[in-house]
């Protein structure tokens, strides 16, 4: 008899991803608690990768229907189900991006969040002038880059489960970061330089 709380009595809610993994195999409702989970966190990802909100609901939509349909051969390797369902994320914005025959620049402004807004005017507009410098800078890092940044620091995951996603170990990632933060470094002292001399 199925009850309120899913399948055989089973409380989706309380299970973890692993758990709901094995029962998503052959109970809808298991992969809907994953698909609630992650639907959000996958949208954000496609979104900054693809800088336009129908794109990146039918990528999304896209991500889930080929999780579903592979669920079946997930196979637990010691990193988090996120990670799988990033790596499908990253191989659609990837097929999208090859498909248009260009590559669309991240557009991060839509989701920065002005804290300095609440502060006196002339602050927030030293901020925002800072900020547009630093999201140009970034706007000019490879696509790799950026999508380091984005799991980094809009997704919050560990350089461990970077790496699962972008099919790289913990120490390159860790690497690329290093990299990545030299290199946007560099460019706004440049930018800083010319600002001065001009």
């Amino acid at each position: 008899m199925i009850e309120s709380d899913g399948r055989d009595g089973r409380d989706y809610a309380a299970c973890d991803d692993l758990q709901l993994v094995a029962w998503a195999k052959d109970d809808r409702e298991a992969f809907g608690e994953l698909y609630s989970r992650y639907v959000a966190r996958i949208y954000n990802y496609v979104y900054y990768r693809t800088g336009n909100h129908q794109d990146a609901e039918d990528l999304t939509s896209r991500v889930f229907f080929k999780a579903l349909a592979h669920i079946g051969n997930y196979t637990d390797r010691g990193v988090p189900f996120s990670a799988w369902l990033y790596r499908i994320a990253h191989n659609q914005v990837a097929n999208w991006h090859r498909d248009r025959g260009r590559q669309r620049v991240v557009p991060l402004d839509d989701f920065t969040v002005n804290s300095a807004a609440a502060d006196a005017p002339e602050t927030a507009v030293v901020s925002g002038d800072e900020e547009a410098r630093l999201l140009q800078s970034i706007r000019e890092l490879p696509s790799e880059r950026q999508q380091l940044l984005i799991l980094k620091f809009v997704e919050h995951l560990s350089n461990a489960e970077i790496g699962a996603v972008m099919n790289r170990t913990e120490g390159a990632v860790k690497s690329l970061y290093h990299r990545t933060l030299l290199a946007l470094r560099g460019s706004l002292e440049e930018e800083a330089s010319a600002g001065r001399d001009a």
